[in-house]
């Protein structure tokens, strides 16, 4: 049992960026975004022209390095893009190439090898079940659908002040995400067993961190 591990799963809008970088915060652990990674490799092969029908091999993605700096921004082959990755397009596309094996390989690989290496908290849809199915400590979050659109709009008009999408846009977009990412072959979104449910629909962020918070010092 991986005991400097937490897992932290959940649909997009849950929550779990900001929950997972608080807890690491407070924990003193290093903070892992999983879905940034997801989304990177899919800027990287759209950046090549590549689409997530194409045939994909370990080859097209060897020319990709992933780092994070303290903060939790993503840098892809140096480059910071964790504001390139936030569009609407980018996680559509994040959301098809994973679907892939050799992706999701890729990348999970790259998951545990950081996971292993220093205490971590790992935020992503496949941590507790895929990535590190023995964590010690895994919890799904979740929210409504209306409220986690809510929150992914308010995100995207905070990145983006110019961007014309109106919430019924990104409400319908979570909607085909959410069937998407539950249904696939390969690591479906779902919860694992043994992890602790937490509905954040009306909560605010500092009692579900405290509520995670408590679980773990028991």
């Amino acid at each position: 049992m991986k005991k400097n591990v937490v897992a932290i799963d959940g649909p997009s809008g849950a929550g779990k960026s900001t929950i997972a970088k608080i807890i690491a915060k407070k924990l003193g652990y290093f903070y892992l975004n999983t879905g940034a990674m997801y989304r990177a490799v899919a800027l990287y092969l759209h950046r090549k022209g590549e689409k997530p029908s194409d045939e994909i091999t370990e080859k097209d993605l060897k020319g990709i390095e992933l780092d994070f700096d303290d903060e939790g921004n993503i840098y892809l082959n140096g480059e910071n893009v964790s504001d390139k990755i936030i569009t609407p397009e980018i996680s559509k596309l994040a959301s098809d190439f994973s679907k892939l094996k050799v992706v999701r390989k890729f990348l999970t690989e790259q998951q545990r090898k950081i996971g292993l290496s220093r205490p971590s908290v790992l935020e992503g849809r496949d941590i507790g079940t895929v990535v590190f199915p023995d964590a010690k400590y895994k919890f799904f979050l979740d929210a409504s659908p209306e409220e986690r659109a809510r929150r992914r709009y308010l995100q995207l008009k905070e990145k983006n002040p110019e961007t014309k999408i109106t919430f019924e846009e990104v409400l319908k977009q979570q909607l085909e995400r959410d069937k998407q990412d539950s249904s696939r072959d390969l690591a479906p979104l779902k919860k694992a067993e043994d992890a602790i449910y937490i509905d954040t629909t009306g909560m605010e962020i500092e009692d579900v961190v405290e509520k995670i918070l408590e679980f773990i010092k028991e």
